[in-house]
């Protein structure tokens, strides 16, 4: 059996910090929405494998590739990958200065931009 994108514990931590899902309209409620976990392994499939988002396999239960776009674009509007990438920073640091001794032993720059700073334009000029 093929080893799960999103394991258990890395989900437990993340789960947290997105929003919670639209309320459906109670005339005309259309489709369920796919669960957030299902949207974000087809998210992380994606980008991992490089493919087209129209390519993800609809065996994955992950909805369409479209669908999994959309959220990945309102996550990043509402500021959730910012909120992941803080959470797990702050858990790395942490855990490294257990194993060290020392407050601030794993340097920012090395792990992406220090808060607060502007991230660089995509695409470079």
């Amino acid at each position: 059996m093929a080893k799960p994108i999103l394991d258990e514990a890395l989900w437990e931590r993340i789960q947290p910090l997105l929003p919670p899902a639209k309320r459906r309209r109670r005339r005309y409620p259309g489709r369920k929405p796919i669960p957030h976990r299902a949207a974000l392994t087809g998210i992380l499939f994606v980008l991992r494998s490089g493919i087209l988002w129209e390519s993800l396999p609809q065996e994955m239960g992950c909805g369409s590739g479209m669908t999994c776009w959309r959220r990945l674009h309102d996550w990043q509007e509402a500021g959730v990958w910012e909120r992941i990438r803080r959470a797990l920073l702050n858990e790395l640091r942490a855990a490294t200065s257990m194993l060290t001794g020392f407050p601030d032993s794993v340097p920012s720059g090395s792990l992406g931009a220090s808060p607060g700073t502007a991230a660089p334009a995509w695409p470079p000029a």
